[in-house]
């Protein structure tokens, strides 16, 4: 009888992090460029990054203290939880997860060098994908996302060749327009051309869209914490706007022909909830049947555009959403699970809230959910035997 977490299922993650250390990015980055990160926000947090360094030595120095860690493999979350940046403990993860593989996303080391000076923009995605590939490049069940800004199309064409060469598995790009262009601009082709030559999917990451909502609306004289006890992170009004970015960026794409135009290219949607995909379908049929007639790009598309959700986009819901009824509605090839390991968002028991969730949905339906729609994702019409 398995005594891993999956249970004996074949699983894939289409959600997990690393919790970097304040030298994350420091190995990779250009030299000229090294001093210009942004170290701020990791200097405030050593404490907290010293107390987890010296956990994990105490891990390494004392196997009782090992086998607690295991035991509380998703009660810990952050830097406390095993294997969030330790190498070898993640790899002990994934042995008592049992999950096949996991999408591994960077946490902050992204606000070291985000803004508008595009020399430390590009060097400093360009860095993490290395550190990223790095981390990931002992245990092939680890598969590392590179991100790459869309702001300089060239740039990032030649960003996303070098990531993939580095051995990156996806692309996250954000969801918003690339500077003054829309993501469906000829001079960003190159970029869709890139990944569908090299069969390796983009995708779409909360915190990619920039801030989700005007903060004039937590101004209400009715102050909250987030659910982690801050006021940084998703709170319930955040949670409204989820999903506001990523569905105009994906319909973007989907009206003006990118899936016609690079028939391989694929993407997945994270961390962005699913409840509202099937609506959204919907609403893009709606779309072109009221605007086919004007608009010339519209008459040119040769699928529903919801036919091109279900061809070529996939998506994570949130553990506790009714993926039950999101399958009815949207179809059993739209949507994967995801854990967020180690962030606390994914809660302590995905796998049970999903279960719950799914009520007389059959096995194929779920093989779908839990390893086939995300093997699909990475590798296409080219799936592992």
């Amino acid at each position: 009888m398995s005594t891993t977490y999956a249970g004996g299922r074949r699983i894939l993650d289409a959600d997990s992090h690393v919790m970097e250390l304040a030298d994350f990015l420091d190995a990779f980055i250009d030299p000229d460029q090294r001093d210009r990160l942004r170290r701020g926000g990791m200097d405030a947090l050593k404490p907290v990054l010293d107390k987890a360094v010296q956990r994990v030595e105490e891990r390494r120095a004392d196997s009782a203290k090992a086998s607690e860690a295991e035991a509380r493999l998703l009660q810990d979350k952050g830097w406390s939880a095993m294997g969030a940046f330790d190498v070898a403990e993640r790899s002990r993860a994934l042995d008592l997860f049992g999950f096949d593989g996991q999408l591994v996303f960077a946490t902050f080391a992204t606000s070291m060098f985000a803004g508008r000076d595009e020399a430390r923009l590009y060097a400093g995605a360009a860095a993490q994908n290395r550190a990223l590939a790095d981390f990931c490049s002992g245990d092939e069940r680890l598969l590392p996302v590179a991100y790459v800004p869309l702001i300089n199309p060239g740039r990032a064409a030649k960003e996303i060749a070098d990531a993939i060469e580095t051995g990156c598995k996806a692309v996250m790009v954000p969801s918003t327009a690339a500077g003054e262009l829309a993501p469906t601009h000829p001079d960003l082709d190159p970029v869709w051309d890139t990944l569908a030559q090299a069969n390796v999917p983009f995708v779409l990451h909360v915190g990619g869209g920039g801030r989700l909502l005007d903060r004039a609306f937590h101004n209400n004289a009715m102050p909250v914490s987030d659910h982690l006890g801050g006021g940084e992170n998703i709170r319930s009004k955040d949670y409204l706007a989820i999903h506001h970015s990523p569905e105009l960026f994906l319909g973007a794409l989907i009206y003006d022909g990118i899936f016609d135009r690079f028939p391989n290219l694929r993407g997945g949607c994270i961390e962005q909830g699913a409840g509202w995909v099937p609506s959204w379908m919907r609403h893009l049929d709606y779309g072109l049947r009221a605007f086919k007639r004007t608009e010339e790009p519209l008459q040119r598309l040769k699928h529903k555009p919801s036919e091109y959700v279900r061809r070529h986009l996939k998506f994570t819901p949130f553990p506790g959403e009714d993926i039950g009824w999101m399958i009815q509605q949207a179809g059993a090839e739209v949507f994967m699970f995801s854990t967020d390991y180690p962030h606390p968002e994914g809660g302590k028991d995905p796998l049970a809230k999903f279960e719950e969730a799914f009520g007389d949905t059959d096995e194929d339906a779920r093989d779908r959910f839990y390893y086939r729609n995300m093997a699909e994702l990475l590798y296409g019409a080219n799936l592992p035997s």
